[in-house]
């Protein structure tokens, strides 16, 4: 069983570690400090056409330490929990914090902040799995997607993958919080071949609990169903269509936002989303909410990375922005009040327009479901967009072929804007969920 032995005797050595730091810092000098310490183990099995390619256990632990000498901060890590190397460690962070510039926006997240009574979010439920039965379970997504169609000429491997990880986040404000979690997952990639052509596509699995898990089947089957279906792909010529994101893909589009809506972006003013609070950004149909306390989600924290409690709230409503993303600092820097951000975004729940895949496609008629994004051809400030791409060429709102080799362009203003639907085909393996997204236009460069 991948877990944290003794996780409840653990959790209170490390808040007392934590209570040590900060106590020593002060000692110090220090006007202000925090410490994180983490521990965690795993198991991650690959195969690979048959037979075992890679078996690994692992365990990795540390501490990090910030210190502030009024607006001055320090940083330092440490791998080793003994109370040497943590006093040897927090001297190093002093050492540092009074050789840096003073910044008037650096300090802790405000005290009235901090989380009071977090609530249990049921993220820690360790696998009953050991070696033998991870890679059985390998080997069984592997050989159903070998066995799915004859030409599947080779694999990629599939893998199993566990891990238990244990958290304590404190600071000098008062706030000392324990958490911890698993995450597992079972994904499969292989490789089809028809006369001279030759495609790649996978399929995984991801869950805090393993009972939720797809099958090692269903996986590989997936895996094969998804690779085969993309033989005899083509370019098309260049045109100017409405383009379907799979849900897998559409969580990307959201990301984009997040980046642009965040505080760094916004007081570095690099961002196409500058000052957008209170402006229309998507059509009035969608709104966007940030969902920090689902049970068992992948986004789910009762706290962020500074400690301050989490909460539920709009980003987008009727299709305006109504936040931005902030930890202490960037809300500092721009006159507001952090969000609870600090670390990144929690669960982000993009409204759906009660359409399913397939009325997406009927109401796209022509033009382009995207399946597969290449390169990272995003231009943050202006919002200009262009990534390779590969998918599947819609008539009618039927699948005709497949289609590669072509790049999809337009700016993501203009994108978020000419949503037209989004489906109900809601992706939920990770922090953002999102179904199908149906954009009005883009440019595809083609023939």
């Amino acid at each position: 069983m991948i877990e944290l032995e003794n996780r409840q005797a653990l959790g209170c050595e490390f808040q007392e570690l934590a209570e040590f730091v900060l106590k020593a810092a002060k000692e110090r000098g220090a006007s202000a400090a925090e410490v994180g310490i983490d521990k965690g183990t795993g198991l991650s099995v690959e195969v690979r056409m048959g037979k075992v390619d890679k078996l690994q256990y692992h365990r990795d632990q540390g501490a990090s330490l910030t210190v502030y000498f009024g607006h001055k901060k320090g940083f330092a890590s440490s791998g080793d929990f003994s109370r040497k190397a943590l006093e040897d460690t927090l001297d190093a962070a002093c050492r540092i914090a009074r050789y840096t510039a003073e910044d008037e926006f650096n300090g802790l997240a405000d005290p009235e902040l901090m989380a009071k009574d977090p609530m249990d979010l049921d993220l820690y439920h360790p696998w009953d799995i050991d070696a033998d039965r991870a890679i059985e379970l390998a080997l069984q997504a592997e050989g159903a997607a070998r066995a799915y169609d004859a030409r599947i000429s080779n694999s990629d491997g599939a893998s199993v993958d566990s891990y238990a990880g244990l958290g304590v986040y404190a600071n000098s404000n008062g706030f000392n919080g324990l958490n911890s979690s698993t995450r597992h997952s079972l994904s499969c990639s292989v490789v089809a071949q028809e006369n001279e052509a030759m495609q790649r596509d996978y399929w995984y699995t991801t869950s805090c609990v393993a009972e939720a898990l797809d099958s090692a089947e269903s996986v590989g089957k997936e895996a094969a169903l998804r690779t085969v279906r993309r033989l005899g792909g083509k370019s098309i010529p260049t045109c100017e269509v409405p383009v379907l994101y799979a849900p897998e893909l559409a969580r990307g589009l959201i990301g984009h936002l997040v980046s642009a809506l965040s505080g760094a972006s916004q007081y570095r003013k690099a961002s196409f989303l500058l000052d957008s609070v209170g402006k229309q950004i998507f059509p009035e149909f969608l709104q966007l909410r940030e969902s920090p306390h689902i049970p068992r989600a992948p986004g789910s924290r009762a706290w962020d990375a500074e400690g301050v409690a989490t909460y539920e709230r709009d980003i987008i409503l009727n299709g305006q922005v109504q936040g931005y993303f902030l930890g202490s600092y960037s809300a500092r820097k721009l006159g507001l009040r952090t969000t609870g951000s600090a670390g990144g975004s929690s669960n982000l729940l993009l409204s759906h327009t009660e359409a399913s895949f397939q009325d997406l496609l009927k109401q796209m008629g022509r033009g382009l479901l995207v399946t597969e994004l290449i390169g990272s051809g995003i231009n943050m400030i202006t919002g200009d967009y262009s990534r390779g791409a590969a998918g599947f060429w819609v008539e009618n709102g039927e699948l005709q072929y497949p289609v590669e080799e072509i790049t999809i362009a337009s700016n993501l203003k203009d994108m978020y804007l000419g949503i037209q639907g989004v489906g109900t085909d809601i992706d939920q393996r990770g922090s953002i969920q999102t179904g199908s997204i149906l954009v009005d236009r883009m440019t595809i460069a083609g023939q």
